[in-house]
């Protein structure tokens, strides 16, 4: 297992979170919310459409009278999560691959904080009726897909004849989709990569983690290892077999001897 620094991967996070957050200001101060600043980019299909999302990724909102503050809280505690997560993988040896799409999510995780956080308080978007803007501010949402548009059928469970259209998204939540995408698509990859990497080296590489022999010991052993080596080298002279110079030595006797 061989260390990485986690330096690149979160540089890769704070451009997708500045990245975000100027094309999210850029839109708040340039656009009119709704379909009449609406602006088509390619086609009917893709355009971009400033709307405020009090909730989740997608629009999905929690019902509670503090949804939207528990949601912030959530969002900071993942945040930090992901943020260790991302140093512990680093310092594990875990693929690139895996590293990349966890640096994606933490940018997405960021970048819809920094909303839900300050927005209410700089840009006074928080919901009316808001106890604090603090930790209420609504994300501002640009990306509209525009595959689909209408009422659903009657028998559609729980949302059956409500008006519907796909989600309007921004940069951050497309950094998390994409990001948890990757790692599901190669997860088998990354995970096996990592268990071959855990084998090669110990964990701890540091010179003091070494074990270091006293003197004694090492005379010692190495005294030992002398004596065993003379001792071999005995024990193979003593089944060396005769030469033939003392097969010549004796020859003369042995022939007097048959004689």
């Amino acid at each position: 297992m061989v260390k990485k620094s986690p330096l690149k991967f979160f540089v890769l996070s704070l451009f997708l979170i500045a990245l975000d957050q100027a094309v999210k200001l850029l839109v708040h101060f340039n656009m009119e919310p709704g379909f009449a600043g609406q602006i088509r980019v390619v086609g009917d299909w893709l355009k971009l459409h400033y709307v405020l999302n009090p909730g989740m990724a997608f629009g999905m909102q929690l019902g509670h009278e503090y949804g939207k503050l528990l949601l912030s809280l959530f969002r900071l505690v993942a945040m930090a999560g992901i943020g260790w997560y991302l140093v512990h993988l680093a310092h594990r040896g875990a693929p690139n691959g895996l590293l990349w799409a966890m640096a994606m999510i933490l940018a997405g995780a960021v970048g819809n904080v920094i909303d839900s956080t300050f927005y209410g308080v700089f840009l006074d978007n928080a919901p009316y009726g808001s106890t604090t803007p603090w930790f209420h501010g609504q994300v501002i949402d640009m990306v509209f897909i525009d595959v689909w548009e209408g009422f659903l059928p009657d028998w559609v469970p729980i949302w059956g004849g409500q008006y519907y259209s796909t989600p309007i998204f921004n940069i951050a939540d497309s950094c998390i989709f994409v990001g948890v995408c990757i790692i599901l698509f190669f997860q088998r990859r990354f995970f096996r990569e990592q268990h071959e990497e855990d084998g090669l080296l110990p964990d701890d590489l540091s010179p003091e983690s070494a074990a270091v022999l006293p003197v004694s010991e090492f005379k010692e052993i190495a005294s030992n290892d002398t004596e065993s080596t003379e001792k071999d080298s005995d024990a193979v002279s003593t089944d060396d077999p005769p030469t033939s110079q003392q097969h010549a030595r004796n020859s003369p006797e042995d022939s007097t001897h048959g004689l």
